[in-house]
């Protein structure tokens, strides 16, 4: 089963950055604000046996970890070049290294599962929207929102998701943990 773990903005957060994304963009294709959240380690296709291992091993990463306040902050492009962009996202502020700390706790919960990892830095962020077809020009939209500043939130939990991907994609929460909390 294809999984990742996460974190999520509260509501009001969501809203507000809705509200401030405006219309959208014909040449993308956004993603549910229902399904925003900030991937702090992705998976792949797990197998139905390491699931359980991950399960605790993704337990004890949320416990060990602090209490963290985040903010949305800022807009960028995944290329960096906002001219051939194929990823809209959001940048976070606040508690970024404790940010930095789960994440590399989760990747390092998935080596220790046997998953194979990708070795590549975390970069925070939530991704908004992912062009149709070819890359697009985003520098205007990365110019209006690029002082876009969210209120701040207290991050209270860590979620395991099984994504479903197709015509239409499906995020199941298969497990919960409260951050700095027992582990469950």
């Amino acid at each position: 089963m294809r999984l990742f773990a996460a974190i999520d903005p509260p509501a009001d957060e969501v809203a507000r950055l809705a509200a401030a994304l405006g219309e959208p963009l014909p040449a993308l294709r956004y993603v549910p604000s229902e399904q925003w959240h900030v991937t702090t380690a992705f998976y792949g296709d797990v197998p139905d046996a390491v699931v359980p291992e991950l399960v605790e091993r993704l337990g004890r990463a949320a416990a060990r970890t602090p209490a963290m306040t985040l903010s949305l902050h800022g807009v960028g492009t995944f290329p960096k070049q906002s001219v051939k962009a194929r990823v809209l996202w959001v940048g976070l502020d606040a508690d970024v290294p404790t940010l930095v700390r789960l994440a590399e706790r989760c990747v390092a919960a998935g080596r220790r599962c046997g998953l194979a990892m990708e070795a590549r830095p975390f970069r925070p962020h939530l991704t908004v929207a992912r062009v149709r077809r070819e890359p697009v020009d985003l520098r205007a939209v990365v110019a209006e929102l690029s002082s876009y500043a969210g209120a701040s939130w207290p991050v209270t939990s860590l979620r395991l998701v099984h994504s479903t991907v197709g015509a239409q994609v499906r995020h199941e929460t298969l497990h919960a943990w409260p951050i700095g909390g027992p582990q469950g």
